[in-house]
């Protein structure tokens, strides 16, 4: 089974004057600005890093709730952060780090069965996944 799901981004002039906007196919999010100022300058607006913190975030406390109640546990609250770390690499940038931070209330749990799901789904939720995963790129190009 797969499911597909898209997103779209549009971004002119070149550089770092330029000026972007990102939707999702769903319509949760539409024409939402990007660019440098908000990516690196704190305009209003968004950025890449920002919605991958909140893709990650919000996969690892499904996956984290989906393992608990698979293991018998459906009472309960997650509440989890993730804070991504762009830094400086050379001529570019590169994505460092994914830090996920996680305040839980699972009742009738001890903490060595909580720790050892935790840790599983933070390996294997998709996002996390996908942050390890082959990139592949279509293109057309015209001049």
């Amino acid at each position: 089974m797969s499911i597909v799901k898209t997103a779209s981004a549009h971004y002119q002039p070149l550089g770092k004057g330029g000026q972007g906007h990102v939707s999702l196919a769903s319509g949760a999010m539409s024409e939402q600005p990007y660019g440098f100022n908000t990516r690196f300058e704190d305009k209003s607006g968004t950025n890449p890093e920002e919605l991958i913190a909140g893709a990650h975030a919000s996969c690892y406390a499904m996956a984290l709730s989906f393992a608990l109640a698979d293991a018998g546990y459906d009472t309960g609250e997650l509440k989890v952060d993730a804070a991504v770390t762009l830094e400086k690499d050379g001529d570019g940038f590169t994505v460092t780090q994914s830090a996920l931070t996680l305040e839980a209330k699972v009742s009738g749990i001890d903490e060595d069965e909580f720790s050892s799901i935790a840790k599983d789904a933070k390996e294997n939720c998709p996002i996390s996944k996908l942050l390890k995963a082959e990139i592949t790129l279509d293109y057309s190009f015209h001049n």
